[in-house]
């Protein structure tokens, strides 16, 4: 007898598994991704606020440390925002 269902891999056992796993990995992949931005954020953020606060307390004379406290801060949360993009690229199976 002819089978005259179309034919689906995501009918078969091993479709499925695979939909469930990529389900997974992309929902573990924006949750770690999202939680790393958010952990570059504020880190960020709050070196920043070290910087400025360096740099008002101490005038002129401080000014200097205060920007490079300031710009490592931008450093990290951006460096942790491209690793957060790329975690969440590859549990979308992106390459980039």
């Amino acid at each position: 007898m002819t089978n005259l269902s179309p034919k689906n891999d995501k009918n078969t056992s091993g479709g499925q598994l695979g939909d469930a796993a990529n389900f997974v990995t992309s929902t573990l992949g924006n949750t770690v991704g999202a939680v790393g931005r958010t952990a570059g954020n504020v880190t960020g953020a709050a070196t920043r606020g070290v910087g400025d606060t360096v740099t008002a307390v101490t005038g002129g004379y401080g000014k200097p440390v205060g920007e490079a406290v300031g710009q490592l801060g931008t450093g990290v949360q951006e460096g942790l925002g491209d690793v957060s993009k790329g975690v969440e690229n590859a549990g979308n199976g992106k390459n980039k």
